[in-house]
């Protein structure tokens, strides 16, 4: 089977509201020139094009149609689409590659959250016969979680807050960025008991755009290519009462099959402070392990996009000879889980 390596990156910044349309196009146009110029490309010389987005959020049927638009009409291209967030697309790019049919491909994921009512629409990708009808929002199942860990002693507010002091601090070009104290997070009033604001991800409108070339090809377009050594995702059962909210089985398995040993780095699409306690347990990564150093989805959140911009991240931040894990999620309190392993030459 043939290398596939991440050769190029490039992200809308992460804001609480834009004044664009929900087809994401005007966030979409600068990012994707960004990228294709960093790897020296054309759009003639994309092989295949996959994007990640979600009618329910924009609104609209078939809004990732509109979204083409950012490409242009000219010339034809070869597109495909997945209804979740874009780190799929990339998975289902690399199959591409892997199977021959292309050499080249440019994904992208779009979302803008602050459209509708985030919380509200989230609660659509819940069971439809049982659950979704009560109109259950996606912060207070969050709580639901967060309350479990913290009643079997999994983790603690403080270590919660910790997590949320760490991922403000990390980036200043994030959308939430501040220097703050776990005590300070702490005297804060809670939104969803025993969930705080910090603990949450903040509304965000972003895109990610990521280039995937393989073999020698990544070569020639990138000086030090992040490989792609192993990608696996693993989906839970949607009844929340079925499943064990404390643990993520699913991304045990996913990482195991993406042979997650070793690494050094992890970006982890943990929209709340407790699931990066929870994966960090799961998946056994120690202080060694430096997690998130661009702060996260808890310092900026695009939908359908922050996935995928966990593996830019990762990608992006990879030393000589390091390895590192990076983590996409979909569905309520990490139902279906993405693994992606890369290693730099």
């Amino acid at each position: 089977m043939r290398d596939i390596a991440i050769v190029s990156f490039a992200q809308a910044p992460n804001l609480r509201a834009t004044h664009g349309t929900t087809n994401g196009v005007e966030m979409l146009v600068p990012i994707l020139r960004e990228a294709l110029e960093r790897a020296d490309l054309a759009k003639e010389d994309i092989g295949f094009w996959c994007s990640g987005s979600s009618d329910y959020l924009a609104g609209r049927a078939f809004s990732f149609i509109a979204a083409v638009d950012a490409i242009g009409a000219f010339p034809p291209i070869h597109e495909s689409h997945v209804e979740a967030d874009a780190a799929w697309a990339l998975y289902e790019a690399w199959v591409k590659i892997r199977t021959g049919e292309v050499d080249t491909a440019l994904v992208y994921g779009f979302g803008k959250s602050s459209a509708g009512q985030l919380r509200r629409v989230l609660a659509l990708q819940l069971d439809p016969y049982t659950v979704a009808p009560l109109w259950p929002d996606a912060v207070s199942i969050a709580g639901l979680q967060a309350r479990l860990g913290l009643d079997r002693g999994l983790w603690t507010e403080r270590e919660m807050a910790e997590v949320a002091a760490r991922s403000r601090a990390a980036d200043p070009r994030a959308q939430i960025h501040e220097r703050v104290s776990a005590d300070e997070l702490l005297a804060r009033p809670y939104l969803a008991d025993p969930l705080r604001r910090h603990d949450c991800a903040p509304v965000t409108d972003g895109a990610a755009v990521v280039v995937l070339a393989a073999g020698d090809r990544a070569r020639d377009l990138c000086d030090r290519p992040a490989w792609i050594r192993g990608i696996e995702h693993r989906v839970e059962s949607s009844q929340l009462g079925a499943r064990d909210l404390t643990s993520s089985p699913s991304t045990v398995a996913a990482a195991k099959a993406a042979g997650a040993d070793g690494v050094t780095l992890a970006e982890l699409h943990t929209p709340f402070s407790h699931q990066e306690i929870l994966l960090r347990q799961a998946l056994g990564l120690g202080d060694e392990v430096t997690v998130n150093p661009s702060g996260g989805p808890l310092a900026g959140n695009p939908m359908f996009a922050a996935g995928l911009a966990r593996i830019g991240e990762a990608a992006t931040r990879l030393r000589g000879g390091e390895r590192a894990l990076a983590h996409a999620t979909s569905g309520p309190v990490l139902q279906q889980n993405l693994v992606c392993v890369l290693e730099a030459d």
